[in-house]
């Protein structure tokens, strides 16, 4: 009986654990408390920061974000396959800058001596050499600040598909500036940091992915992804 009373003194005496707020679109936060709040909240799947400010994605649609997005990591999934070094990575957070950190639909990295990293704890720390966004439309946050974010931190090719206006934009960064990157006259974009990853766009947004697939298998049969992936291999040697 004393042992319990004692045992129970001893709990009551105990500080209560401090309670950590949850996320909250537009909240301001640094990045350390964007990610403790973050970390506390298991069951969220998908929050951003972007100039300080906290972003939550809402329930996702099927054809204005589930389809594009599973035919975007198909495409690059294909690439991936045949290009050892190279990262891909699904809704990864992405650690920018003490402001930004994105969760990105998709990305490429070069895994051996390009611009971003892996840190401990497993996150992406610096800028993907390439970022792909499924946007509702033109007037999304990934058309505007996002866009500017990326190019801040030299994101050097920046995909955006705007599903409800049937358009997709394939920047590139020249001079810190995003120029698009326009098709060849056969319809088909070919990414300069990534040779081989080529994409037909007209393809892609009308659903056709066996011809997407067709003509990514092409750009991973060209001289120029051969030499690209030697390259890679010499920078480990």
């Amino acid at each position: 009986m004393t042992q319990t009373t004692f045992a129970e003194r001893s709990i009551r005496n105990i500080p209560p654990k401090p309670q950590i707020s949850p996320l909250e679109n537009g909240d301001r936060l640094t990045q350390t408390e964007f990610e403790r709040r973050y970390n506390a909240m298991p069951s969220l799947k998908k929050a951003e920061l972007i100039e300080g400010i906290v972003y939550m994605g809402s329930a996702l649609r099927v054809k204005k974000h589930g389809e594009p997005h599973a035919h975007i990591m198909t495409w690059l999934g294909v690439y991936k396959a045949f290009t050892p070094r190279v990262g891909l990575a699904d809704n990864a957070t992405v650690r920018l800058d003490v402001d930004n950190e994105p969760q990105p639909d998709a990305l490429l990295r070069i895994e051996t001596g390009g611009q971003s990293i892996l840190s401990k704890d497993d996150y992406v720390e610096g800028a993907p050499e390439l970022v792909v966004e499924i946007a509702a439309s033109s007037v999304s946050i990934d058309s505007h600040a996002k866009l500017h974010v990326y190019r801040r931190n030299e994101v050097q090719e920046y995909i955006v598909w705007r599903v409800e206006e049937g358009e997709l934009d394939w920047f590139r960064l020249q001079e810190g500036k995003y120029v698009r990157l326009q098709p060849n006259d056969a319809g088909i974009a070919k990414s300069e940091v990534f040779p081989g990853l080529w994409l037909a766009g007209s393809a892609l947004l009308t659903g056709n992915l066996a011809q997407v697939i067709e003509t990514v298998q092409q750009g991973i049969a060209s001289e120029a992804h051969r030499n690209f992936v030697e390259s890679l291999s010499a920078r480990e040697r």
